[in-house]
């Protein structure tokens, strides 16, 4: 099939979707936010706190309902256990936080990787594409994945503000649209 053969009520209206999450549309869904700290260390309450917060009060903005903010140490393990047990639990939608880099304990994509049935390539490029036009050098450069595990949307974002920030706008419309979709609202979802 080629862009001319693509039919016109397939294209996909990123501000209808914004709209109808705002307009009463009610909770798109539910979330997991899973932040990467090489620096969590057992017993430490506070860890990650911060990003967490960020993250799901954007999430919240966006019409999700965030089921908790989970923090792992940069563990491929740890970040892999979080991740499946978003999955299991049924959420529709797990954001990782952080390990999205270059350096040696950069883990999050391999173990994302692991768990994915699909991938979702056009969200990552939405995300590094984007990033890069706002600044995020760490979210331009970043190795992160997305996709599709059982019926969970799983993303991961890298770990400053900016990224965070940049990345919720990009990421929550197009991740209401794959949800509506998995949900079998395919020709709903616009």
């Amino acid at each position: 099939m080629t862009a001319a053969d693509w039919p016109e009520d397939e294209v996909l209206d990123v501000s209808t979707l914004d709209e109808a999450a705002l307009d009463g549309a009610g909770v798109i869904g539910r979330a997991l936010v899973v932040v990467v700290d090489d620096h969590v260390q057992p017993g430490v309450p506070n860890a990650g706190k911060s990003v967490g917060s960020l993250v799901t009060e954007l999430l919240e903005e966006a019409g999700f309902e965030v089921d908790a903010v989970v923090v792992v140490p940069a563990e491929e393990v740890d970040v892999r256990n979080a991740l499946n047990t978003a999955v299991i639990g049924g959420v529709d939608l797990a954001v990782t936080i952080g390990g999205v880099g270059v350096g040696a304990r950069d883990v999050t994509p391999e173990a994302t990787e692991d768990i994915l049935d699909k991938k979702l390539p056009g969200i990552c490029e939405a995300l590094r594409s984007s990033g890069l036009a706002a600044g995020a050098t760490d979210a331009g450069l970043s190795r992160g994945l997305a996709g599709v595990s059982g019926s969970t949307v799983v993303v991961n974002l890298a770990s400053s503000r900016a990224a965070i920030r940049d990345g919720m706008a990009t990421l929550t419309p197009l991740a209401t649209h794959v949800i509506r979709h998995i949900a079998g609202g395919d020709d709903q979802a616009r």
